[in-house]
């Protein structure tokens, strides 16, 4: 397995990152990408505790031992225990969820259960390769990003009906040895910190789309291969300012991630022109990454729950009602999501050719909806909590200066028996949550792992209603007894 030290060099490699018009030389020295290295690290820092090593470890049968976040789901509990790892190492991620093996491994398992179908259906041989890849991975304890949502251009438009070709990654030439794709994606989380890149189709398509209808993986270093990084505002807000220990320690990057001519060679290619099956493995990912979504959130809330309550204490202003109704109203998103995340698993069943165990998509959905659509809310609360010092609290340089710590001191003491500097420092993190990190926060909590829509139009589509509108029926009189 990796160690930190393997992982930091694994990431020497040659790889094209830009960030802010400067190429990267190595993102691990890099003063604002080097703080997603640390974040993604502490995965394989953990592995090494012997405190968590139970948790981030298991033992396979087949591949010996593997990172936790790489066993396959096979029963209810399995499910279970992976939301339980997520929400966890959140937790340890002092609230920002790690992704670097959790979305690889997402994709994975969602690319097991439909390659399975296609060869049953085409007589393909994708599932040999992606097993391949995935022991692959696992025995190597590699780091992953998933790049599925393409740049689209006009998106009234289909793959095929763009202007510009290359507005969705798709297949530019085929040949003995594999394919040559072209295109870009955004937002690709920790891309720039990982491994190996898996590329998914992000809709269904026609036809008219099959190059476009693609899946595959690459080292990061592939040639052809860059990313452009997203700026690090939390990081650069974190170096100006010692009490802002998340953006020094706890951030993940994005990139736009460009495919030009990107050659694959064909054990790595998990689907190339089966249009039919784009909208498959579009919709299956998901699934699982919703499920993840589901618990990395819970972990979050948690943080917010914690933050709202010592906030409230610090202010002296526990015992009022209306800040009661804000810390509950936390504790209320934090709690829908577990239980959200647990009756997926309960209600998940296996892929019957794969074994695959599957979290219940409905219920996922309920819960990504609920991430989604309380979130701007979970803020208000919180913000409700803090009050105005949230926004113009003085620096933590101020409090090293001795001519203001005495007034600073006096000043902003809390409730009797307080500390001045303790009730600052939660403040600040507030300040941190919905300043730097609140541009990322809000829209990731909102797009991340598909949108309020997406969510909406895979809910409408799944749910079952049969039984609902023979009840319905029933209670109406036109029918004498229910089906179901």
């Amino acid at each position: 397995m990796y160690d930190v030290d393997r992982y930091l060099k694994s990431l020497d490699d040659g790889r094209v990152v830009y960030y802010k018009g400067m190429n990267v030389k190595n993102v691990a020295d890099h003063p604002q990408l080097g703080t997603a290295v640390k974040h993604a690290s502490l995965i394989y820092k953990w592995q090494q505790d012997e405190k968590y090593r139970d948790m981030l470890v298991y033992q396979d049968r087949e591949y010996g031992e593997i990172s936790s976040f790489y066993k396959i789901p096979r029963k209810t509990e399995d499910l279970l225990d992976r939301f339980n790892l997520i929400y966890k190492t959140t937790r340890m991620g002092r609230g920002t969820f790690n992704i670097i093996q959790a979305i690889g491994s997402d994709a994975i398992f969602a690319l097991l259960i439909a390659a399975k179908e296609i060869d049953s259906r085409l007589g393909t041989t994708y599932f040999n390769r992606i097993e391949k890849f995935y022991r692959y991975v696992a025995e190597n304890d590699l780091a992953l990003a998933v790049a599925q949502t393409d740049m689209k251009g006009d998106r009234s438009l289909r793959p095929s009906e763009q202007s510009d070709p290359d507005m969705y990654v798709h297949i530019v030439k085929r040949s003995n040895d594999g394919i040559v794709v072209r295109g870009a994606k955004a937002h690709t989380t920790q891309g720039p910190v990982a491994n190996e890149i898996i590329v998914i189709p992000t809709r269904a398509m026609t036809k008219d789309d099959a190059d476009y209808a693609v899946a595959f993986a690459v080292p990061a270093n592939a040639k052809g291969l860059k990313m452009i990084s997203k700026p690090e505002k939390a990081v650069e807000s974190a170096n100006d300012d010692p009490w802002f220990i998340m953006g020094r320690e706890n951030v993940e990057t994005e990139s736009i991630t460009i495919f030009d001519d990107v050659f694959v060679p064909w054990d790595r290619v998990f689907l190339a022109g089966e249009w039919q099956y784009a909208g498959f493995v579009a919709v299956m990912f998901p699934t699982f990454h919703r499920f993840t979504a589901i618990a990395y959130r819970t972990g979050m809330a948690d943080l917010l729950v914690g933050l709202g309550k010592l906030l409230a204490e610090f202010n002296g202003v526990d015992d009022k009602s209306h800040i009661r109704r804000d810390v509950v109203e936390i504790i209320k998103y934090k709690e829908l999501l577990r239980s959200t995340g647990y009756l997926a698993a309960y209600e998940s069943k296996a892929d019957p050719a794969t074994g695959i165990q599957i979290p219940d998509k409905v219920i996922t959905n309920v819960g990504k909806l609920v991430a989604n659509e309380n979130y701007m809310d979970v803020i208000k609360h919180l913000v409700d909590v803090a009050g105005g010092l949230a926004a113009t609290l003085p620096s933590s340089k101020d409090f090293e200066n001795p001519d203001e710590m005495k007034y600073l001191s006096k000043y902003m003491t809390g409730k009797k028996g307080t500390d001045s500097v303790t009730r600052s420092r939660i403040i600040s993190l507030t300040k941190e949550i919905i300043s730097s990190f609140g541009a990322l926060f809000s829209t990731a909590m909102i797009h991340a792992e598909g949108s309020i829509e997406a969510s909406i139009l895979e809910l409408y589509r799944s749910y079952i209603y049969d039984g609902s509108k023979d009840l319905a029926l029933y209670a109406s009189g036109v029918k004498e007894r229910l089906d179901k």
